[in-house]
């Protein structure tokens, strides 16, 4: 192992030196990474060849003469830190592998090798961590894609994809992305968050839950809205469990992110367009259409986005009742024609009457998801679509949420009208094991 002392820098303190300062416990780790590597190769070892208790010992000598070439002074706890950091290198995510394994980060956005931030609470705060260079974000980023099928190249330099664990990636590399590779993750929890817990965490409140647990359960239609970021899918999750445990349901997604908690699921994921073989996309209407042939007793739809629309509400209007689905709008009537927008892209032709019409007679209940501006999400309107007037749908807010002013994180959930629309279809459903 050819390691060369640096020359010390006459800016930097002893103390620091001797404390470690990032910068210089990045340049520990990344010279113990190669001359770990270094080593292996000599021993014409490889890491899926030997126990993780013998690369941990690998990297503790390699480390020790990194440690002695820098002249520094490092204690117990960094060591085993430094230790644990390489060997991430190794076998798991590299720089991020720990906010992996942190339950209490919700997000990981890297802007290039340089710059790592984690969300946790709705609060962004950027970490020390960072890449060594473009060259080992791209070699993570083809860690993550590669086992799925994906790729991401000049070619085709974006792509969705996802982590074992369901987590969430997206990536976007040079030449489109002007300041080196980007990778942003959306973590989810290995368990998801029960209904109940959407109310403690102020998310809705129980009357508004008890709402929509009847509202589920009796099979009405269920749209959700809301921006990027809202929770969305997280309350699609939780509303899941009202589903009756018998039905057999049928998910259809981009990427795969919803996990229901009924046993009779089929899970489905659309496949994007590859640069060698464009024939190979499979789209979310291809996938609708088949869906139909399956026999499902509802249709969850990830998110609406495209001409799926067309199939979507059609499933609804005819025989699956009680599905759901999700789609990017600022508000519920929003959504509503964001839906005519979409239907409108296809081959469906009809007047716009017609065509609201036919929407109001496919969705019952829209829900708006809001991310507030402390970083909390909450639910701030439910409303029921009770038909067509004049050029202009009718609809029923039977809950909504107050904030205290402009720009307040803070407010109280509101019952509007006290009798739903159609309560002569809702089924009480107890909430109590919810």
């Amino acid at each position: 192992m050819k390691l060369a002392r640096p020359s010390a820098n006459p800016n930097e303190s002893v103390s620091e030196r001797n404390a470690g300062s990032e910068e210089l416990l990045q340049r520990l780790k990344f010279s113990a990474y190669e001359a770990t590597l270094e080593g292996l190769e000599a021993k014409k070892l490889t890491v899926d060849r030997i126990s993780g208790g013998m690369l941990r010992d690998e990297i503790a000598r390699s480390l020790e003469v990194v440690i002695a070439v820098e002249g520094v002074t490092l204690g117990v706890t960094q060591r085993a830190k430094l230790i644990e950091e390489v060997e991430y290198e190794f076998t798991g995510l590299g720089p991020i592998q720990p906010f992996l394994d942190d339950s209490s980060i919700d997000d990981i956005i890297v802007n290039g090798h340089k710059t790592i931030y984690v969300e946790r609470k709705g609060e962004l705060e950027e970490r020390p961590s960072r890449f060594r260079d473009d060259v080992h974000l791209m070699n993570i980023i083809q860690r993550i894609v590669g086992p799925i099928g994906r790729r991401v190249d000049e070619s085709s330099p974006y792509v969705d994809a996802r982590l074992p664990d369901g987590s969430r990636v997206n990536v976007i590399i040079p030449p489109v992305a002007l300041d080196g590779p980007m990778l942003s993750i959306r973590k989810f929890r290995e368990q998801p968050f029960k209904a109940s817990e959407l109310v403690h965490l102020e998310m809705l409140s129980r009357e508004m839950l008890g709402f929509l647990a009847s509202a589920v359960n009796s099979r009405l239609n269920v749209l959700i809205c809301g921006g990027t970021g809202s929770g969305k899918t997280t309350l699609l999750n939780a509303l899941s469990s009202f589903i009756g445990k018998k039905e057999r349901v049928v998910t259809i997604e981009d990427t795969a992110e919803i996990r229901l908690q009924q046993r009779h699921v089929v899970r489905l994921e659309t496949r994007p367009r590859s640069p060698d073989n464009p024939a190979a996309e499979i789209s979310a209407r291809d996938l609708m259409r088949n869906a139909l042939r399956m026999r499902p007793d509802r249709i969850i739809l990830g998110e609406v986005r495209g001409t799926e629309a067309i199939d979507m509400l059609q499933a609804m209007g005819t025989g699956h009742h009680g599905s759901m689905a999700t789609i990017h709008a600022n508000n519920p009537r929003e959504s509503l024609d964001r839906l005519e927008i979409l239907v409108g892209l296809g081959e469906m032709r009809a007047d716009a009457r017609t065509l609201r019409r036919y929407i109001a007679n496919s969705i019952q209940i829209v829900i708006q998801a809001q991310r507030m501006t402390g970083g909390k999400r909450r639910v701030v309107s439910i409303v029921e679509v009770t038909g067509v007037e004049g050029d202009a749908y009718t609809l029923n807010e039977l809950y909504r949420f107050v904030d205290d002013g402009p720009q307040s994180d803070t407010g109280k959930f509101e019952e509007v009208v006290r009798r739903s629309y159609f309560a002569s279809r809702l089924k009480p459903f107890d909430l109590s094991g919810a």
